[in-house]
């Protein structure tokens, strides 16, 4: 009898380690490589709406054109907000309110993913202007709403202050995909 409930204790205990090990490993996972972030604001409409959450990632090595970051860059916000990469270190861009157009190295987007048929906000940032290596141009796909690069009151991005790349939107059933 007392060889049974050493058998009944030895599987309790090793059910709690395993169930232990499981619950460390998923909270070590989340903590390190995929955090949750709130979408705040519409400048990413139709993309993210407020209040939408987003899982990240850091598991990427440098940002590139199209991505949608989460950026902790102190800014008049005094919060994180979420963003498209239109340029990186070394690139140009030209915002043309009068034209509707976005330029990056002489080439004109093709943003399929705005809201607008064009940007008609050119903001305050003087232009051609050429990215510095280690920062990023970014603007939300709601380009009349959006408060980012264009303004200096965003400015140019530092990719020490990008969180990670939003790569899932949680969806009420699903998790949707935000790949390019």
């Amino acid at each position: 009898m007392g060889n049974k409930n050493n058998k009944t204790i030895n599987n309790c205990y090793d059910f709690a380690s395993i169930l232990m090990t499981a619950i460390l490993s998923v909270a070590i996972i989340f903590c390190l490589f995929f955090k949750i972030s709130s979408v705040v604001g519409g400048s990413m409409k139709e993309t993210l709406h407020s209040s939408d959450k987003v899982i990240i990632t850091s598991l990427y090595t440098k940002p590139e054109y199209g991505d949608i970051v989460v950026i902790s860059q102190p800014n008049i916000f005094n919060e994180v907000i979420i963003k498209r990469v239109i340029a990186t270190g070394g690139q140009t861009v030209i915002v043309d309110a009068n034209k509707g157009t976005v330029t990056v190295d002489g080439k004109v987007l093709s943003e399929p993913y705005i809201i607008e048929s064009y940007p008609r906000v050119q903001g305050n940032m003087e232009y051609p202007l050429t990215v510095p290596d280690g920062y990023v141009f970014v603007m939300g796909d709601n380009r009349n709403h959006s408060t980012d690069s264009r303004f200096s009151s965003i400015g140019l991005i530092d990719e020490r202050y990008i969180m990670g790349k939003a790569f899932y939107r949680v969806g009420d059933k699903s998790l949707l995909s935000l790949e390019k």
